[in-house]
C-alpha cells in the first residue's frame, strides 16, 4: 500500500480536480442561459455531485504513477438553450480543461514561492506530495480531456469547427463506436508496459508544461 500521506494528497487533488472541472462546465453553461445543468443539480460547489465511479477509480489507480487518467460525471447541456449555441457551448466545454490548467498553475505558484523563499525543503512530505500531484494530475486531466475521442471534451471542441452535417455524424460516431475505441485505448494503455497509446499522446505536453510551471523537470 502507498503511504497514507501519498493517498491523502492524491485524494484531495482528485476531489478538487475532477469536481471543479465538472462544476466549470455547469457554471459556464448556466451563465450562457442553459437551464439544463441547474435542473440536474450540477451548478453546485458540492463537488460530490460531479463524480463518475469508473472515471474516479481509474484516476485513483493510475495516479500513483504520477500520471493519472480519469473523468468525471458528464454535465448535461443543451446548446440550443444558450444565447450563442455554437460558441457558448464551446466555451462551456473548454472551461473544464481550463479549470484544471488553472489549478495546476496555482499549485505550481505555491511550489515556486516556497522554493524562492528557501522553505520548500522544510515543508512536510504531505505538502510536497500535494503540490507535486496538484500540478501533475491536473495537467494530465487537462490534456486527457482534450483528446477528441468518445465522450471526452475534445470531441465536442473539434465538432465546433465542423458544419452541421459533419458535426452530427462526428458526434454520433463518437457516442457509439468512438466510446468503445476510447475505452479500448484506456485499457491498452493500462495493460501495456510502456506509456501506452494515451500516454504517448498526452505525456509530452504534460511534461513540458510541468517544467514550465514549476521550473523543475518531471521526475518520471
Amino acid at each position: 500500500m502507498p503511504p497514507p500521506e501519498l493517498i491523502a494528497a492524491v485524494l484531495i487533488v482528485i476531489f478538487l480536480g475532477i469536481g471543479l472541472h465538472e462544476y466549470a462546465h455547469a457554471k459556464l453553461a448556466d451563465l450562457a442561459g442553459d437551464p439544463t445543468p441547474a435542473f440536474y443539480g450540477r451548478v453546485s460547489l458540492n463537488l460530490f455531485r460531479h463524480f463518475d465511479p469508473l472515471g474516479s477509480l481509474m484516476i485513483l489507480f493510475t495516479a500513483f504513477t504520477g500520471f493519472g487518467i480519469g473523468w468525471g460525471r458528464p454535465v448535461p447541456m443543451n446548446p440550443q438553450q444558450m444565447r450563442n449555441p455554437r460558441w457558448d457551448h464551446f466555451v462551456a466545454v473548454l472551461g473544464g480543461p481550463v479549470s484544471n490548467l488553472i489549478q495546476a498553475a496555482l499549485y505550481a505558484i505555491v511550489m515556486r514561492l516556497t522554493m524562492l523563499t528557501g522553505t520548500y525543503e522544510q515543508l512536510p512530505t504531505f505538502v510536497h506530495l500535494l503540490l507535486y500531484f496538484g500540478v501533475s494530475l491536473n495537467l494530465t486531466l487537462c490534456f486527457f480531456n482534450l483528446i477528441p475521442l468518445g465522450p471526452l471534451d475534445g470531441m465536442w471542441l473539434v465538432g465546433t469547427f465542423m458544419n452541421d452535417k459533419s458535426r452530427l455524424q462526428w458526434t454520433r460516431w463518437n457516442l457509439t463506436f468512438g466510446q468503445f475505441v476510447f475505452l479500448g485505448a484506456v485499457l491498452l494503455s493500462q495493460l501495456s508496459p510502456g506509456p501506452g497509446i494515451i500516454g504517448l499522446v498526452i505525456r509530452p505536453p504534460m511534461v513540458l508544461l510541468f517544467r514550465f510551471l514549476t521550473g523543475v523537470p518531471f521526475p518520471f
